[in-house]
């Protein structure tokens, strides 16, 4: 199927790494042009050489930035025009916080509902004015399940989520119709947090694959495994594209059916 993406220009926050950069090579297989962005100006330029040695110098375009500084949102908004100017914004920035209503002081709260609420605002703002432009404009939010099913252990994160996704189905009706924003949910995926995890583990004996198959068994996720960041970057790079066109304000979940919710 063609997916209508051919040399269109996609942004992904986040995306030197993870479902980022899972999200930026699937986009760049289906024939479109990406400017990716993240804090880390090293590992992003190692990105960008290795894409443009597989996919072509002039579809990939790299720069660090912080997603939750304007400045940095704004020269980054002025390199993409330059770039082609974008049809897609693909919004992956930002992870979990692990911590009880009990444990999570007031300066975590502020940190993370910041987080969660401007790595979205930020970009959105930069974007608004070339999504609506490009006559075809997305957005498109890596959010968690957490937004609708919350975790106590991770109370905080779980509310900002689903703020987010509050945020996002708002923006579906204000935006429309020039710009379509959709959304996926995802469970438990694989990720540098969780190899993280697994290193730290207390049984340094227990292999990767052995510690992993533990995990799902432990989360009760039905198909005994974590997600693969290719697999949410396809539905992604879907909801990007113009073949998902009559899609706005959906959520599409990938959990491995962990969701206890209708």
């Amino acid at each position: 199927m063609d997916l209508g993406l051919t040399d269109k220009v996609v942004v992904v926050t986040g995306g030197s790494s993870g479902i980022g950069l899972a999200t930026a090579k699937q986009l760049l297989t289906e024939g479109a042009r990406v400017a990716i962005c993240a804090r880390g100006a090293e590992r992003l330029e190692a990105v960008r050489a290795d894409l443009a040695s597989e996919y072509g110098e002039d579809r990939v375009l790299a720069q660090p930035v912080n997603v939750l500084v304007e400045d940095d949102m704004t020269a980054f908004a002025a390199a993409v025009a330059e770039f082609g100017g974008a049809s897609a914004l693909v919004n992956n920035a930002g992870q979990g916080r692990v911590s009880t209503f009990a444990e999570t002081t007031d300066d975590a709260w502020r940190e993370e509902l910041e987080l969660k609420y401007f790595s979205q605002i930020r970009p959105i703002r930069a974007f608004i004015p070339q999504l609506k432009a490009s006559g075809q404009g997305a957005i498109v939010a890596t959010n968690s399940l957490l937004a609708l099913q919350p975790e106590p252990h991770m109370v905080c994160t779980s509310s900002a989520r689903a703020g987010v996704q509050n945020l996002l189905k708002s923006l579906a009706r204000e935006l429309a119709p020039e710009i379509r924003v959709n959304s996926i949910l995802v469970g438990l995926i694989d990720s540098n947090q969780w190899q993280r995890r697994f290193e730290a583990r207390r049984d340094k004996t227990q292999s990767r694959a052995d510690w992993y198959a533990d995990l799902a068994a432990k989360k009760n996720i039905p198909l005994g495994r974590l997600g693969d960041p290719a697999e949410a970057a396809r539905v992604l790079t879907f909801l990007a594209a113009p073949a998902s066109s009559y899609m706005t304000g959906a959520q599409v979940e990938i959990s491995g059916g962990v969701s206890r919710f209708i």
